[in-house]
Order: C-alpha cells, then structure tokens, then sequence
C-alpha cells in the first residue's frame, strides 16, 4: 500500500462523511435561523424555543433521507473492503 492509496482512502472517506452529513445539517441551520428570525421579530428569548423544532426537523430528515445515507455509507465501505486485496500488497 502506498501513500497515494492511502490519501485516496482518506479522501474519499472525508468526502463520504461531508456528502452524508450535508443534508441533515443543513435542515438544522436551515430550522435554526428561522427560528432565530422569529425570536427576532416576535422579541421572544426563550433558549427552548430553537431545541424543539431543531430536534423534530433533524428526526424527520433522518427519517426521509436515512437510508439513502445508509446506502451511501455501506457502498464506501463496500469498495473499500472490496479492494481490500489490493491495499495489502
């Protein structure tokens, strides 16, 4: 195994992890600000306000996208052991 196999692994792990978590973090910034917006206008400064929806948003999201995200993992590492022949020469 050589250097380059190496840093290609780690890339394509990185990129897995950002791909996979993109979505559910985004729905989380995306719910986030809405509420900070509403807090803003309506002057209301409850710290429990933004956990709800926050929380209720991402289970959703996990819900619709979970297996697609279960899908793109398990084909990473599907590759990964599938080449696992290789890496050890």
């Amino acid at each position: 195994m050589t250097i380059d196999d190496i840093t290609r692994i780690t890339t394509e792990a990185i990129y897995t992890v950002i791909i996979t978590a993109a979505p559910v973090l985004l729905v989380s910034l995306i719910v986030g600000l809405a509420v900070s917006i509403f807090q803003t206008v309506t002057s209301i400064q409850e710290q429990t306000l933004t956990f709800v929806p926050k929380i209720l948003s991402i289970f959703i999201a996990i819900m619709v996208l979970g297996q697609w995200m279960m899908n793109n993992m398990s084909s990473f590492m599907t590759r990964l052991w599938g080449d696992f022949s290789i890496y050890i020469r």
